[in-house]
């Protein structure tokens, strides 16, 4: 039998966040029996009720709190990895926010890149849930996140993200890597070359999508 996938949509459906078709070709990760390939970067609830990405990356700017883990937990039918802090905030709060996140059904916490491997060696002990540690440089003490308990790499690091994984990769080729796919099919394709298991999409804002849907209903009325 050949690979023909039977492909059922309606109306209603059928315009949601598509992630890049070239994201397939990574390996994915295995986490709890789902294999993840694609992850969308969002908080925004009604892009993580639209897509057909395989998990949601849901990490943002500001100081994280369990009601909005809680809300987008909620909201997805799709497995969450949620940010927990690591930056800004630190120590204690950290690893409460961490339990807060597992108890509502996260999938994986996701540290910043400044959390002290003493706060990482706290979650590996204190959740039973992947910890993964946001990796922006290829600089960092690899062998000391993972001596800690990281068990996810998420290296997001601008231009040099393909490399970075490169580097990562290396070192540790068994080692599960997430990594920033970027603007194109081509450095998604990079990232994955360069030996990521698992890739992040950042989609269009709603905003701009609103904006596109307002022109062609002003068109349908002229």
């Amino acid at each position: 039998m050949d690979n023909f996938i039977p492909t059922i949509q309606d109306k209603l459906r059928n315009h949601i966040m598509q992630v890049p078709e070239c994201i397939n070709e990574c390996s994915g990760i295995n986490i709890f029996g789902k294999l993840i390939r694609s992850l969308v970067f969002t908080t925004d609830i009604s892009i993580v009720c639209n897509t057909n990405a395989d998990a949601v990356l849901a990490v943002y700017p500001f100081t994280p709190q369990v009601k909005i883990s809680r809300a987008i937990l909620e909201a997805s039918d799709i497995p969450v990895f949620c940010g927990i802090g690591g930056g800004t905030t630190r120590g204690a709060r950290v690893v409460n926010n961490a339990r807060g996140a597992e108890n509502a059904g996260a999938f994986g916490v996701v540290v910043n890149s400044p959390t002290e491997n003493e706060v990482i060696s706290l979650l590996s002990k204190e959740i039973e849930i992947p910890v993964i540690t946001t990796i922006v440089s290829e600089k960092e003490n690899f062998a000391s996140r993972i001596e800690a308990g990281t068990d996810i790499f998420n290296v997001s690091a601008a231009a040099k993200t393909a490399e970075v994984v490169a580097h990562i990769r290396s070192l540790y080729p068994k080692m599960p890597i997430i990594a920033t796919g970027g603007p194109t099919d081509e450095t998604i394709r990079n990232v994955i070359k360069a030996g990521a298991n698992a890739v992040t999409w950042t989609p269009p804002k709603a905003s701009e999508l609103m904006a596109e849907l307002m022109v062609k209903y002003r068109a349908s009325m002229e």
